[in-house]
């Protein structure tokens, strides 16, 4: 029973490892998008 446990835990162990390993040679890529604000005007409004 124990050796079982200790099996799966060392195979999800690995495939962590490996999903790691991919996710660093492969990054995905950052998703883009405009930002848009409106600024009030009246700080750029003189005195």
């Amino acid at each position: 029973m124990v050796r079982a446990f200790l099996i799966i835990l060392a195979a999800g162990l690995i495939v962590l490892a490996l999903a790691f390993a991919y996710l660093g040679a492969f990054p995905p890529s950052p998703h883009v998008q405009t930002v848009d604000k409106v600024l009030s005007n009246d700080r750029f409004q003189s005195h």
